[in-house]
């Protein structure tokens, strides 16, 4: 959990027009502060994370990797003391390519040497990106700079975009190298940016219902340490409204996606705090057992509507209705059998973002959503022999 730059200020290096949101130190220190003041860092997001367009165009007369000397008068080390000063982690961008997607220094021929660097400068968790790179070399590549940043014996969390780069497996039928990426990665970005807009969320919802569908390894290989990625939370930016943020913070959290802001911290409302400090949703996303959720059902072609569920390390059972029509209300059911807690005859259930609480569900569980919409329920059934139930 944290938050990252790329979403909200892509690669804005123009100081002198826009001092307050280029890419510099400034940014990233009063971002830290805002987690802090906001109430993030006490709910969990405590990475701060740079992403392209910090580098000089050139490395030092050593080879090794130098920040912008203007946006970053201090150097990195000074940006790792001012976040762990205060426990927060600091993240930084990286590509395996001879340049980065800006068209900063890639890592290619480098890997060693940049792990090291990393390390010293007190790099909490390394994104790295696959511009500029053959992505047939990636199965070296990218395990390769795995072993170099073990070798560095700093704990770093990798990032790396390999799957993203790769044939789409829902359209192709390519097979994504998911054993290796779980080896080798810590989590990996599945598919395109994700942009500040209903259409491109919708896409990534959508392609990852299908792809639990028809990747093998998709979804069994999510689990502590090992991550399926759909990229950064675009609430608090404009293009969504408040019902599309809450859809798309419960289909992270059935997801067991990172939660990485990709938003102004400093400029939220009220309403989008709520969305994105919402405990009830965090402990869901943040389930110790890291289950990755599972598609129940979906209406056309999992467009229009889908129903996940998501077994907590409890014994709770999370279970989200997706209504992904623009505009029609509509009225989605699940059938309590289709559910892993069908076996037990008592139940009762939490509406997250509502707190609407119900006793003896039984039979179906059915929804009225409005167009975009969410209903995320985390359930407890009540075993008639042990009569043990969470409470609510």
């Amino acid at each position: 959990m944290g938050w990252l730059s790329w979403e909200r200020f892509r690669c804005n290096t123009d100081c002198a027009q826009d001092p307050a949101n280029c890419i510099s130190e400034r940014l990233f220190v009063e971002t830290a502060d805002s987690l802090i003041l906001g109430g993030f860092q006490s709910a969990g997001y405590n990475y701060v994370i740079i992403d392209d367009c910090w580098l000089a165009k050139e490395r030092d007369v050593h080879g090794k990797l130098q920040p912008d000397p203007h946006r970053f008068p201090r150097g990195m080390p000074a940006i790792a003391r001012y976040l762990h000063e205060r426990e927060l982690k600091f993240g930084i961008y990286g590509d395996i390519g001879t340049k980065t997607c800006g068209g900063y220094p890639g890592m290619a021929g480098h890997l060693g040497r940049d792990a090291q660097t990393y390390a010293d400068w007190g790099v909490d968790y390394l994104k790295v990106d696959g511009c500029y790179a053959d992505p047939d070399s990636y199965n070296k590549t990218y395990p390769a700079l795995g072993a170099a940043l073990n070798a560095t014996g700093r704990p770093i969390v990798y990032s790396c975009s390999w799957p993203a780069y790769l044939p789409d497996p829902v359209q192709t039928g390519f097979q994504i190298p998911y054993e290796a990426l779980r080896r080798h990665c810590n989590l990996w970005r599945n598919w395109v940016d994700i942009q500040s807009d209903w259409a491109s969320l919708k896409s990534i919802i959508v392609f990852w219902a299908k792809a639990s569908l028809l990747s093998e390894g998709f979804t069994d290989v999510a689990g502590p340490g090992a991550f399926n990625d759909p990229d950064m939370l675009i609430i608090g930016n404009e293009g969504i409204t408040d019902d599309q943020a809450a859809l798309q913070m419960g289909a992270w959290a059935m997801f067991a996606a990172p939660l990485l802001m990709g938003n102004d911290v400093r400029n939220l409302t009220v309403a989008q705090q709520a969305i994105l400090l919402n405990r009830d949703v965090i402990a869901i996303n943040q389930d110790p057992v890291g289950h990755q959720g599972a598609l129940v059902k979906c209406r056309g072609s999992c467009e229009e509507g889908q129903i996940w569920q998501r077994r907590l390390y409890n014994g709770d059972l999370a279970v989200a209705f997706f209504n992904l029509n623009d505009a029609a209300t509509e009225r989605i059911c699940v059938d309590w059998n289709e559910l892993a807690l069908g076996e037990y005859t008592q139940r009762k259930g939490m509406e997250v973002f509502t707190g609407t609480v119900r006793h003896n569900l039984g039979g179906e569980l059915c929804e009225e959503l409005a167009g975009t919409s969410i209903k995320l329920w985390r359930l407890a059934a009540v075993d008639a022999v042990k009569h043990a139930a969470a409470v609510f």
